[in-house]
């Protein structure tokens, strides 16, 4: 037995699907652009602003705040050396324990691409409002909240 859905949800559907297929699967690479160009992933240079912004901040420090495993980290900090965007050094009160910091080049991307998305964002804002803008990050969270609660952390 097959159950069908309402007329109202299966029009719904049918616009959702046509609003992921023409919007929403490009946003990730629309958002990610101005890192891009620095042969980063946004996630990359989320992970380039926390250093920038926090001091004596560890691997395990950002995959927490992340809600991610300490692997998913650690492939985009691999990336981040490679580029000699970072470099990690180890804390003077437990050796093991490996604090990173930007290096000058790191500075640098992270202050261009910090630029360039305030510019993007600030665009968004003067075309949709202040009002709009809040609202579509309060459903965002709402979603969230309520509907992604039992995937796991991204690994």
């Amino acid at each position: 037995m097959v159950i069908r859905m309402s007329n109202t949800n299966d029009q719904l559907l049918k616009e959702a699907i046509d609003v992921y297929l023409s919007s929403l699967k490009y946003l990730d690479s629309f958002v990610s652009e101005p890192a891009v160009k620095y042969g980063l992933s946004f996630e990359q240079y989320l992970i380039l602003h926390t250093i920038a912004d926090q001091e004596n901040v560890s691997l395990m420090d950002i995959a927490a705040e992340r809600k991610v495993t300490r692997s998913a980290i650690s492939r985009q900090i691999k990336v981040l050396l490679q580029h000699d965007y970072i470099y990690q050094k180890p804390a003077e009160s437990d050796r093991r324990r490996l604090y990173l910091h930007l290096t000058p080049a790191g500075k640098d991307v992270e202050q261009k691409v910090y630029e360039l998305t305030t510019k993007r964002f600030d665009h968004w804002i003067s075309n949709y409002g202040e009002d709009k803008a809040r609202e579509i990050i309060g459903f965002i969270k709402d979603f969230s909240s309520n509907e992604m609660t039992n995937f796991p952390p991204e690994d």
